[in-house]
Order: C-alpha cells, then structure tokens, then sequence
C-alpha cells in the first residue's frame, strides 16, 4: 500500500525520535534500525517503501568475482530493479566485515531515482558516498568487497535489518537520527499524527528556551492546550 505524497511529506518533516513515539501509543516498540547512521549529514531525509535484499553467510565455491557477470546475481538486480521512490534495504546479518555495496552501486540507485539505502552492514567507498546527496546508512565503513562474507539471496522478501523485521512495501523514514519501520497499513495515519505531535512540540520548544518550566506543558494542562491553539493560530500552523 503506497503512502499519499501529502503523507510522504508530513514523514520528511518529522524527526524518528517523533514516529517511535507515535508507533509505541499503537503497541509497536521495535522500529528503529539499531547501530546504522547516515554517511552524508547533508543528504535529505528519506522516505519510501522497502525493497528488500537479504544476504546469508558467503560460500567459497559459490562467492567469486566471476558471479558478478551474472546479470541473475540478487544484488547486481536488486540494484536495477529497486522501484523509483523505494528505499532499498539490506538485511547484512548486522556483519560490517565486508561491504554490503560500494559507491558504484550506491551511486547507481541514486541516478535511477531510489530514496536511499539502508544495511545493517557496512559500505564500501564511504568517502565517495559521504558526496552524494544521497540518503545511505549503514554501522561502519568496511573496504572489502561483499563476497568475502556475503552471499546475496532473496530480492523483496520479508527481512531482519538491525534487529527489526521489514517486510517489502513497509515505509522507511530516515534523517541524521537513524531509520524507522512503519507497516504501510498505518503509515497515512502514523503521519498525520506525527505531524501534529511535531507542531505541538515545536510550541513547547519555544517555551522552554524561553526558559518556561515543562510542568503544566509537556503533557499540557488545559491552560496550556488553550496556549498551545493560539500560538498556532498566531504562527499560521
């Protein structure tokens, strides 16, 4: 299920901090991707649905530099067959040893119109990454190519990428924090609600840097939701 462009904008304008809150009132707790961060700060937030590449341990007969000349090989199609928009997400077992992808790769998903790339794993090539303005995640920096410790296997299948499951069309938002999971079922709903929380924070923000006690705003007490509609009538929100 596709999410609404009015609803893809509301997720980039909201923190992950934001959404794991908003998932944890409808009982979901784990949805952030542990122990991965983005490689460009400046790259834009990301939103999409999940296009799922899952590796298992590599095999010496069967993880060679020669398989890379099958065009069959999961992750050379993953890389072209990843849908403009989607967020193509690796499951690397959480094993930084070897790349999940280099810069060609990487690169090569942004010119096609891809939303960006997550791994549990590592890249390769990271400063050439760190200069695309391209959304890509992953825990460490690792040179050595991903045969050594990978073998690519199914392509948009459910996976485990940092210890939260993602199955194929779940929607992925990432910024400077990290990356969240949303089922796309709720994902409409997740949105607007976040978007609220969002505003509502923001007017308690300017509170406390005022220097404003968090007693009696943040939960608001009636006084301060009465506060809280005239700041955003005032400031057009």
């Amino acid at each position: 299920m596709a999410v609404s462009e009015a609803a893809r904008d509301k997720l980039k304008a909201v923190s992950t901090a934001t959404l794991t809150t908003v998932m944890l009132k409808r009982g979901f707790r784990n949805v952030f991707i542990a122990g991965i961060h983005k490689i460009n700060h400046d790259a834009p937030r990301m939103v999409g649905p999940a296009y799922t590449l899952r590796y298992i341990p590599a095999r010496e007969d069967l993880d060679h530099l020669g398989v890379f000349a099958d065009r069959g090989h999961p992750q050379r199609r993953a890389v072209e067959e990843c849908p403009e928009g989607a967020v193509l997400v690796m499951d690397s077992r959480k094993d930084p040893s070897a790349a999940s992808a280099g810069s060609i790769l990487v690169t090569r998903l942004w010119k096609r119109g891809v939303a960006g790339v997550v791994t549990d794993g590592g890249f390769r090539d990271t400063p050439d990454i760190a200069e695309l303005p391209f959304p890509a995640y992953h825990a460490a920096p690792s040179a050595p190519t991903n045969l050594i410790r990978h073998h690519a296997l199914d392509i948009n299948q459910p996976i485990g990428c940092g210890d939260v499951a993602v199955y194929p069309g779940d929607i992925l938002v990432g910024d400077n924090e990290g990356v969240v999971v949303i089922p796309s079922d709720i994902a409409e709903d997740v949105a607007n609600e976040a978007f609220e929380q969002t505003v509502f924070e923001d007017f308690v923000e300017e509170q406390v840097r005022a220097g404003r006690s968090i007693f009696g705003i943040y939960p608001p007490s009636p006084e301060a939701e009465k506060e809280f509609a005239a700041w955003r009538k005032e400031k057009g929100r």
